[in-house]
């Protein structure tokens, strides 16, 4: 592929780096012991000894203990870090990668161009100079506020991706059965990329440690992304396909592996998934509806052959993969798909219209389910309701077949009250407790037709902070599960992408909290930690939540997020993209001052839970030490970015507030 190819957006301008003396510098920082010294060498067009001398003039390490996981694991913090200070051809030069691999994660690493803000800064290319004089001295004063700022790390310190490790070793256990009719508990794995993971797994998404650990817990469903015409050779676009053999084989292997702790694969299918607009130039039949701000352009599934595409589709891959338990869809999303697959109001084309919103929605699912069926009649189907819209999801509901299940975002459409501002959850919530009664009005229907129900969830954390392997507010996650089996809810799917964490609030599945805290840290120790989780509780329901909020503000980022001395006048970008300074973007439906009160509220909350898990130290016995000491680095790490988002949030008012401050 030519670079030139690759998404820009409107490219504006790179941000500046003003607190390294050089961008150079700058380059060797956030790479450091992420990226070989002799990489970043050939990015910056010098040697190996120049690029170490950079380094050691900045108080780094030398020689680097270079992490080969970064780039198989972490190559979106490095596309992250990396996307203000190089251009493409740089950049693909750091990953040690072809375009045609960028272009791809950008598009379908888990919306990875929507998280960057959808344009790429105009970065000039970086290339090594000898330091200036001036330069020099700048550095040293950089070095120097560096060693009196921050502690030298201790020696032995965990190493980056270390805890993946303990999923290589997979304990001595009794062979369990999968068992399709036992309460559904789906998860997504925790060391998973959300990419190309059966064609490229450059780390094994779904290790046997990890499914033991699954299995232990009581998760019986782990899923895995799946693009259809990746895995059928499509006649219509044969290309498409290349590589479908291997994807199978590798499908194969995962749930021959994973049925050995009695664990089924699912596959997430959003289909008919959108192709480039250059795809349609010779086969402009195919071509449904085109959405805003979106270059991937959907599939009519009123054409027969779309339809064929979908039935032969799944058919194709049940019969290769005859023991994968089931599939999930989701019809509406920011993905272009159908032709009312967007939830944004747009008019559909002239066939689909007169079919309706709920046909061609139960449509998509129908042709699923009976190419799955066909080849393998106990393959479980769901249809998620996400996107749904009231005025046409009971009609749907309807019109799905009687071996269609339905599966609804537990809160979606939950009324809030924050900080006394009406609010509405759309997803994404622990700390507003569902299930919603939009939610419930769905799953009666279902459950009148006969048709078995399932409650997406978060369990482990969501995107009020995703940085963390788990929010520890068991109160609340109880709460919630309490709720769900009141209302005849079995089956969870216990998190999206994130909250795949083996333990943390996943047992709370088949335990009660205070249960749990006896056997975690011992009888005498179990009160006051008990006393800790109900002030992280009672605090994270402070979080001034909405969905604008947890995708657009530092929570997830924290102290990492630049702090600008002058406005920037940016718009923040998706969760673990860039929030920058964009106040607006951050605070959502809150005015300033309840955002800024409900922060402060939320991290001195947390504070104290923080301050009683202290006091519990000297009564846990020594044996059950390990597990308060991952209790404390959570909670300390939630205790970072909460008030760091707090203290961003009074930086930038004060900013503003300042005589002669500028508005941009």
């Amino acid at each position: 592929m030519d670079i030139s190819k690759l998404p820009t957006g409107d490219s504006p301008a790179a941000l500046a780096t003003p607190h390294f003396p050089t961008r150079q510098q700058a380059v060797v920082w956030r790479n450091w012991e992420m990226v070989p010294p002799a990489r970043l060498a050939r990015v910056l067009g010098t040697g190996t000894r120049e690029v170490l001398a950079l380094a050691r003039g900045l108080g780094l390490r030398t020689p680097p203990r270079v992490n080969p996981d970064w780039l198989k694991s972490g190559y979106c913090t490095i596309i992250r870090d990396n996307w203000h200070l190089l251009p493409y051809g740089q950049l693909l030069t750091l990953l040690g990668w072809a375009a045609e691999r960028l272009e791809f994660t950008l598009r379908e690493d888990d919306f990875l161009w929507i998280k960057v803000g959808r344009s790429k800064p105009l970065a000039q290319p970086v290339t090594y100079a000898p330091l200036s004089a001036a330069e020099r001295a700048a550095t040293r004063r950089l070095r120097d506020d560096l060693r009196r700022h921050l502690p030298t790390p201790r020696p032995g310190g965990e190493a980056s991706f270390a805890f993946m490790q303990a999923w290589d070793r997979v304990p001595r256990r009794t062979a369990r059965t999968f068992d399709p009719a036992a309460p559904l508990r789906l998860a997504y794995s925790f060391t998973a990329s959300c990419g190309d993971n059966l064609l490229n797994p450059d780390r094994e998404p779904y290790p046997d440690g990890l499914l033991a650990r699954y299995a232990d817990l009581g998760v019986n469903a782990i899923w895995l992304h799946g693009l259809l015409y990746t895995l059928y050779p499509w006649d219509a676009f044969p290309g498409l396909a290349a590589g479908w053999e291997v994807r199978i084989a590798s499908l194969r292997r995962l749930v021959r592996r994973a049925a050995r702790f009695g664990i089924g694969v699912y596959l997430y299918l959003n289909e008919p998934r959108g192709l480039p607009p250059a795809l349609f130039t010779d086969r402009p039949d195919l071509q449904g509806t085109t959405f805003p701000d979106s270059v991937p352009i959907g599939l009519c599934t009123s054409n027969p052959e779309i339809q064929r595409f979908l039935r032969e589709g799944s058919r194709h891959l049940f019969s290769q993969v005859p023991a994968l338990a089931g599939v999930f869809t989701i019809t509406m999303s920011e993905n272009p798909t159908n032709c009312f697959s967007r939830p944004d109001p747009v008019k559909a084309c002239p066939h689909c219209a007169r079919r309706g919103a709920a046909e061609v929605i139960a449509g998509v699912n129908r042709l699923i389910a009976e190419g799955a069926h066909a080849a393998a009649p106990s393959a479980r189907v769901i249809a998620w309701t996400w996107g749904w819209k009231p005025e046409w999801d009971l009609d749907a509901i309807d019109r799905l077949p009687a071996d269609v299940g339905v599966m609804c975002v537990s809160e979606w459409g939950l009324p809030t009250a924050v900080g006394g501002i009406a609010g509405t959850v759309i997803d994404y919530s622990i700390s507003q407790v569902g299930p919603s009664e939009q939610s419930l009005r769905l799953w009666r229907r279902a459950q009148a037709r006969g048709l078995r129900t399932v409650a997406k969830v978060q369990i482990n954390n969501s995107w009020e902070l995703s940085s963390v392997p788990w929010i520890p507010v068991p109160d609340l996650v109880a709460r919630h599960l309490g709720r769900l089996r009141g209302a005849g809810v079995e089956d969870v799917m216990v998190g999206w992408t994130v909250g795949g964490y083996p333990g943390g609030n996943l047992a709370l599945l088949d335990h009660p909290a205070a249960d749990l805290a006896v056997r975690d840290f011992g009888a005498s120790a179990a009160p006051l930690v008990r006393r800790a989780w109900s002030a992280f509780s009672r605090a994270f329901a402070q979080l001034p939540f909405s969905c604008d909020t947890i995708y657009n503000s530092p929570l997830n980022v924290g102290p990492a997020n630049l702090l600008h001395p002058a406005p920037s006048g940016r718009r923040a970008s998706m969760v673990l993209g860039f929030p920058y300074d964009d106040l607006a973007g951050w605070r959502a439906i809150y005015p300033e001052a309840v955002f800024e009160r409900q922060l402060g509220r939320l991290a001195t909350g947390w504070r104290r839970g923080v301050d009683l898990l202290g006091q519990a130290a000297h009564r846990v016995p020594a044996a059950k030490r390990g597990n308060l000491a991952e209790l404390e680095r959570i909670a300390q790490a939630a205790d970072c970015h909460f008030r760091s988002t707090w203290l961003q949030v009074r930086f930038v008012r004060a900013r503003d507030r300042a005589p002669g401050a500028s508005r941009t």
